[in-house]
């Protein structure tokens, strides 16, 4: 089923139910055994997340954008798409408007992100020796910060 559009009042339901789904299909791939796929999932959750406080926040993250080109910017490519590149930036400018704590959970998602891929680069690798009990650790910390902002979210 395709996402609502971003300037319906759906969308933020739909991305906090789709981060929602992601943090279970991660813990139930965790329990099995599955941590590569654990940790996408975990990462999924947490981009959908994001996903949904852009745009709840869209209006505060738009006073503070200099140009109009990143009001524009805001508005069509990052609260629809979440650009992995540009999640940090995006947990500082939430952060500025009030949500403590999104730039150290979007780490750790982002570190799930590089476990994800396949173990052929130094980069992977660092991620592989520290072994299965620290992919697990982190897809707990992401789903405990997810949960924790959803929880917020809903309840505003």
């Amino acid at each position: 089923m395709p996402l609502p559009r971003p300037a319906d009042a759906s969308y933020v339901e739909a991305r906090l139910l789709e981060a929602l789904v992601e943090a279970r299909l991660a813990l139930r791939f965790l329990q099995e055994g599955i941590v590569r796929n654990a940790a996408g999932k975990a990462f999924q959750a947490w981009k959908a997340y994001m996903a949904a406080l852009l745009r709840l926040e869209l209006d505060k993250l738009k006073a503070l954008a200099k140009t109009e080109e990143e009001k524009r910017w805001l508005e069509t490519t990052a609260a629809p798409r979440v650009p992995t590149t540009r999640m940090k930036a995006l947990s500082n400018m939430l952060e500025d408007v009030g949500h403590a704590g999104l730039v150290f959970a979007t780490s750790t998602a982002l570190d799930l992100h590089d476990y994800h891929a396949p173990a052929y680069c130094c980069v992977f690798l660092r991620l592989e020796a520290r072994g299965l009990w620290a992919a697990g650790a982190r897809v707990w910390a992401a789903y405990m910060a997810m949960s924790r902002y959803t929880s917020a979210a809903f309840s505003r």
